[in-house]
């Protein structure tokens, strides 16, 4: 039998279980006497190549109680290293960021439960300081420099925070307007670009160039549009076509049930005569 991965810690030793995750004691506070367990692992995904999360600076932790934000679990890693960035999601997956960040005001709720994250650190030495963390000595949540709110107050700081002045609201709008309008002048530019690479030459010759990341390459020159026109032309009588057809065979099941219905009550009526002209005859 295989020996087990699980390090029997003494008090000093981290607590390694199957699977590489290290076992992290979570409290509250230091007076709390229910412990929360947190487990981590370095993060070595190798399908992903992200520059978000560098496989030898990034740790993967997960069962991250709701009371931690991502304010407070940078807190309590803090003590480990200087901290890049803390990311916290629902669930595990590589790193996707579409468009432009949002504010929190226009961000929708977020889900209130468990989640995992991602912290990278500054020097990949945090992440074994992390993992050769004894156990049995608890990370401490909430503390007098950085007090965690719970219950009524935690409600009532959400509250207020759900608040804005009209000039911060109206500031992080031009923002975000300077920053579509950038965007979409880069668009342009970049399609002009691309306008002005794939024009015809004296020859008649289209050069073909790549696009942007998922959009299919093809010439603008007038004989391409013609093509790409006739082929569209083609694919609409075929479909019309196909509707025809379709027509044709639903009225032909139309007409083939009003025939039956016709002979059904035609069978009937024959019934109905035969049983008045039947008499009785014993002998």
């Amino acid at each position: 039998m295989a020996p087990s991965k699980k390090k029997h810690a003494s008090g000093t030793e981290a607590c390694v279980i199957p699977g590489g995750f290290t076992v992290l004691s979570l409290q509250f506070s230091s007076n709390s006497v229910a412990q929360h367990k947190l487990y981590v692992k370095e993060h070595k995904v190798r399908a992903e190549k992200s520059s978000h999360r560098p496989l030898d600076r990034t740790l993967f932790v997960l069962n991250i109680p709701p009371y931690c934000p991502e304010d407070v679990v940078k807190e309590l890693f803090s003590q480990f290293g200087s901290i890049q960035s803390v990311e916290l999601r629902d669930h595990p997956g590589s790193f996707q960021q579409s468009g432009p960040t949002l504010s929190r005001f226009f961000r929708p709720a977020e889900k209130q439960g468990f989640k995992v994250g991602y912290i990278v650190f500054q020097k990949s030495s945090s992440v074994t300081a992390v993992k050769s963390h004894p156990h049995n000595v608890p990370l401490i949540v909430s503390t007098e420099h950085h007090p965690v709110r719970t219950g009524v107050e935690k409600w009532i700081q959400q509250y207020t925070q759900t608040f804005i002045q009209p000039e911060k609201l109206q500031q992080m709008v031009d923002t975000f307007m300077e920053d579509y309008d950038k965007r979409k002048e880069e668009e342009a530019e970049r399609q002009r670009m691309e306008a002005e690479q794939q024009q015809e030459d004296e020859e008649g010759w289209v050069k073909v160039t790549k696009g942007h990341k998922g959009a299919k390459a093809r010439p603008h020159s007038e004989a391409a549009n013609q093509r790409t026109l006739q082929k569209e032309i083609r694919k609409k009588k075929r479909k019309e076509l196909m509707n025809f057809y379709t027509w044709q065979h639903r009225n032909t099941q139309k007409e083939h049930i009003a025939e039956l219905r016709k002979k059904f009550e035609e069978d009937k009526q024959r019934i109905a005569l035969l049983r008045a002209q039947r008499k009785f005859r014993p002998y």
